[in-house]
C-alpha cells in the first residue's frame, strides 16, 4: 500500500510517538502537581488549611500576612528583609565565584599537569560533601572572626557551595575553545591577559550565564549554612519559610506555602531573564562533563 504523502506543516503520527507524548504529559502533570497543591494551599484560610478538598473560597490574605507586620509577629522574622538578604548573599557569592572561578577554570582547561584531574575531582567532591561535616568548625571560626549572623559571612560560606560548580562547568567550555584562536591573538601582539579578555572570555559568555544561574540557585536553596551561621540579622528565605511551621505555637501550612512560593520568585525571574543564554549554555557545555 502506497504511503500517503504529508502536506506542508503536517507531521506523521505513530503509535510510539503517541505513547511517548502521553508519558511526557503524565510526567509533567505529576511533577507540577506539588506546585499546584502549594498554590491552592496558599489560598486557604487557617480553618481550611488542613482540608484536602479543592472546593474552597480563595483568599490572598496569606501573602499579605507573610509580607506584612503580622507575619513578622508570628515568626519574629521580617520576610521582606529575608528576601533582600538572600538576594544580596547569593548575588555576592555568585560574583565571588565568577571572579575567582573563571580564571581558575581557564587555567584548568588550558594547562595540563600531573594530578590535574584529581585536583578537579577533589574540588567537585567538596561541593557534594555533606555540609554537616564542616558546620561545627565553621560555627567556631565565624564566632571568632565576628562573621556570625552577617551578610558578609553568608557570602563567604555560600561561595564554598558555588565555586566548585562554576569551575567545573566553565572548564569544559575553555577546553572546547580552539587554542589557535588565542595563539593568533598572541601573534598579533596581544598579551596573554588581553587575549584571555578579548578572545576567550567573550566566546564563553553562554557558559558564564549558565554557571552563574546555577550557582545562584544552589546558593539560594542552601539551608544548613544559613540555619546554623545566622540568627536574626541575616536570616535567608529558606530559613524564614520554616518559621511559619511553628510560629505562635501553631503550624501555619497556608502561610508556609505562601512564603515558599514568594521565595521562588527571584531565581525564577532571573532564569526567565537569561533563558536564552541558559539553554544555549547547558546545551553546549554545562552538561558535557
Amino acid at each position: 500500500m502506497a504511503r500517503r504523502e504529508l502536506m506542508p506543516g503536517q507531521k506523521r503520527v505513530s503509535a510510539g510517538g503517541v505513547v511517548a507524548d502521553t508519558v511526557t504529559v503524565l510526567w509533567f502533570i505529576f511533577a507540577l502537581f506539588p506546585i499546584v497543591w502549594m498554590f491552592l494551599l496558599s489560598l486557604k484560610n487557617n480553618v481550611q488549611q488542613t482540608s484536602t478538598y479543592f472546593g474552597f473560597t480563595p483568599t490572598w490574605t496569606n501573602y499579605l500576612t507573610v509580607l506584612g507586620s503580622k507575619g513578622e509577629q508570628l515568626t519574629s522574622v521580617d520576610f521582606k528583609s529575608a528576601v533582600l538578604t538572600s538576594v544580596l548573599a547569593c548575588a555576592g557569592a555568585t560574583a565571588v565565584s565568577l571572579v575567582v572561578g573563571i580564571p581558575a577554570a581557564y587555567a584548568a582547561g588550558r594547562w595540563k599537569f600531573r594530578g590535574a584531574e584529581s585536583l578537579m575531582f577533589n574540588m567537585l567532591s567538596f561541593r557534594f560533601a555533606p555540609e554537616l561535616m564542616v558546620i561545627v568548625p565553621l560555627f567556631v571560626i565565624y564566632h571568632y572572626l565576628h562573621l556570625f549572623d552577617t551578610t558578609v559571612g553568608l557570602i563567604w560560606v555560600l561561595q564554598l557551595v558555588t565555586m566548585p560548580l562554576v569551575v567545573w562547568i566553565l572548564r569544559s567550555y575553555f577546553q572546547d575553545l580552539a587554542p589557535e584562536l588565542e595563539q593568533a591573538a598572541l601573534l598579533d601582539g596581544y598579551t596573554r591577559i588581553r587575549a584571555f579578555f578579548s578572545v576567550a572570555l567573550p566566546l564563553v559568555r553562554p557558559g558564564i550565564a549558565a554557571a552563574a544561574l546555577l550557582a545562584f540557585i544552589f546558593a539560594w536553596n542552601n539551608y544548613i549554612f544559613p540555619l546554623i551561621l545566622t540568627d536574626s540579622n541575616a536570616t535567608t528565605v529558606t530559613v524564614a519559610v520554616t518559621k511559619f511551621l511553628g510560629g505562635g505555637g501553631q503550624a501555619y501550612y497556608n502561610l508556609t506555602a505562601a512564603a515558599a512560593l514568594l521565595g521562588v520568585l527571584p531565581p525564577l525571574v532571573l532564569a526567565l531573564c537569561i533563558q536564552r543564554y541558559l539553554v544555549r549554555g547547558l546545551s553546549f557545555g554545562a552538561v558535557k562533563s
